[in-house]
């Protein structure tokens, strides 16, 4: 249920029967128009600036324009008791009690899919995708916690969602991973030092591998090439292992994995390179040397191509190397090939901030893949910083030269690291304060999201209220109060906040709110302290009113934190 929609849409569909009356004719333009709740200082419950988009584009006074669409409101839709024209043309409305009544009972009933929408796409949302080389670091977090919480805010919405990772386990690093695990056996069995070599893995976990693999083989490791198609096996399957069991940690399980090297060899690359030269998107062409770089390597040399210009990018992008082998691009153009090939209505891919230049590239390739059929949306996370006690914070590097989730987890619980991972917009950086996300204050905003729900779990306790289907009602006992009113219009932008997180792929916005929504609770609870007659109990009981307020907050909390998948516990 969302008012704003409903209440707007009944407003224009009054506009558009009424049009010869209001003497407009330009109505079918209502770019910017809007319902919105009005800043705290107003009265009334929703305000639109229709009125003044409508007279911009019909050349009329508008706010004459909105007295008489005041009288048209007025006359005709019953759940406003009051219609104000404030401004150069604002409409204001306030709901009456029957409309209010009406709306609260509505959300109780709704419970759990409160703010959810009618939605029934098919997604796949493919993030993380770490080189399986070595655990995931705090690099990957961020990306991690946002595709995970995208892809619970887009199923809370109704719509089927994949989540996916593309396991990137071809090509060079592989070889140099595998060739480090294998040193390190030789180190472990054979007592041989360890040389690291320039492009080998030195970090601590890659000797764990190596006696994982000791005390479950007896195979000889005498030969580095001998050994490789077996040691290659085992050792992606432990550090993927390793990598599944930190997501798992951060409360993160993928539906599906795929492998670069199985596209390989079942020669997706080449079947989707054929396929775009069909189309004229690949052809064999010269490319210009790296811009603002020496490349000692480089040569000019006839070679595939995609056509990547014609999607935006800034130059065509190579599909072969100098000896011919298929580029990271190739082989990931044939990923994207596999998922057009799986008929979803959309893609997404949640990108690493060092991975800003490649966007236009793979999103050209889907389009031209899919005949534009298809559209993929990359969404980029900016970098985490991390600090304490007002510097940057430098943990344990056990794992190399990066500092690992495990690390992370080890200083802060999953709950704290979800939520705030999400406490900024995805595409500016983020400071990450240890110091903050360990208060138990109003600085620490998952704390006071879970707070505000143990202190209304505590009221319920207190008064041994269990049934919360008696809370549906009737009537008002009472106006509600200038803070209840405030919680009641939050709660109401909900579905709004809901709406637009999805529409825009931003779940930053799910935290942020609930934080909002925590703060005029706590601060209602703390006008307690100062007068009597704001005790949320008086006498050993609750009014109707605020139990009304806390059951709608419960409702929206509890349904907001199952999306971020953070805890909500009863007590604090």
């Amino acid at each position: 249920m969302n008012i704003f929609d409903s209440y707007l849409e009944e407003i224009l569909n009054l506009i558009q029967e009424n049009q010869k009356k209001l003497n407009i004719k330009e109505i079918n333009k209502f770019k910017g128009v809007s319902l919105e709740i009005p800043p705290a200082n107003f009265a009334s419950d929703l305000s639109s600036n229709i009125c003044m988009i409508l007279a911009k584009l019909n050349n009329v006074d508008s706010k004459k324009l909105a007295l008489k669409i005041k009288e048209l409101i007025t006359e005709n839709i019953r759940d406003f008791k009051n219609v104000e024209v404030a401004g150069p043309g604002f409409i204001n409305l306030s709901l009456t009690n029957k409309a209010l009544i009406s709306i609260i009972n509505k959300i109780i009933i709704e419970g759990k899919s409160f703010g959810s929408t009618t939605s029934n796409f098919s997604y796949n949302i493919e993030f993380v995708s770490a080189n399986p080389t070595g655990p995931m670091h705090i690099g990957h977090c961020r990306g991690a916690i946002f595709g995970d919480v995208l892809s619970n805010l887009l199923k809370f919405n109704g719509n089927k969602v994949t989540k996916e990772y593309y396991i990137n386990d071809y090509g060079n690093q592989i070889k140099n991973f595998v060739k480090s695990v294998y040193l390190r056996i030789r180190e472990i069995k054979f007592k041989e030092k360890f040389i690291n070599e320039k492009d080998l893995y030195p970090g601590e976990y890659i000797k764990d591998i190596a006696k994982k693999i000791l005390n479950k083989n007896k195979f000889k490791f005498d030969s580095f090439d001998e050994s490789y198609e077996f040691l290659e096996k085992e050792s992606l399957k432990y550090s993927m292992e390793m990598i599944k069991n930190d997501l798992k940690k951060l409360g993160i399980i993928h539906d599906s994995f795929v492998s670069e090297k199985s596209l390989v060899e079942t020669r997706t690359v080449t079947n989707a390179i054929t396929q775009l030269k069909k189309t004229k998107f690949v052809e064999e062409g010269y490319l210009e040397p790296p811009k603002g770089e020496e490349n000692k390597n480089w040569k000019k040399t006839k070679r595939l191509i995609f056509k990547s210009v014609l999607f935006g990018d800034d130059t065509n992008r190579a599909l072969q190397k100098n000896d011919g082998s298929w580029t990271y691009f190739a082989n990931d153009l044939a990923y994207h090939f596999d998922k057009v090939s799986r008929k979803y209505d959309k893609l997404i891919n949640i990108l690493g901030a060092d991975h800003t230049g490649y966007i236009k590239r793979i999103e050209g390739a889907v389009k031209a893949l899919s005949e534009e059929k298809t559209v993929l949306e990359c969404k980029v996370c900016q970098l985490v910083k991390l600090y304490k006690k007002g510097t940057p914070f430098k943990m344990s590097k056990r794992s190399g030269d990066f500092i690992s989730v495990n690390d992370l987890l080890n200083e802060v619980n999953k709950d704290s690291i979800r939520f705030m991972m999400l406490n900024r917009s995805n595409d500016v950086e983020l400071d990450f304060d240890f110091d903050k996300v360990l208060e138990k204050s109003k600085e620490n905003p998952v704390f006071y999201v879970q707070y505000c729900h143990a202190r209304i779990q505590s009221i319920y306790r207190t008064l041994n209220i269990k049934n919360k289907k008696e809370l549906q009602i009737n009537n008002i006992e009472k106006d509600f109060n200038q803070y209840e009113k405030e919680i009641i219009k939050k709660i109401l932008e909900w579905p709004k906040i809901v709406k637009i997180s999805s529409r825009k792929y931003e779940p930053h916005r799910i935290p942020i709110y609930l934080y909002q929504l925590a703060t005029l609770f706590h601060s209602y609870w703390s006008k307690g302290n100062e007068d009597e007659k704001f005790k949320f109990i008086q006498k050993g009981t609750i009014s109707k009113n605020t139990m009304i307020i806390t059951q709608l907050i419960l409702i929206v909390i509890q349904n907001g934190m199952n999306i971020l998948n953070v805890s909500l516990p009863n007590k604090m």
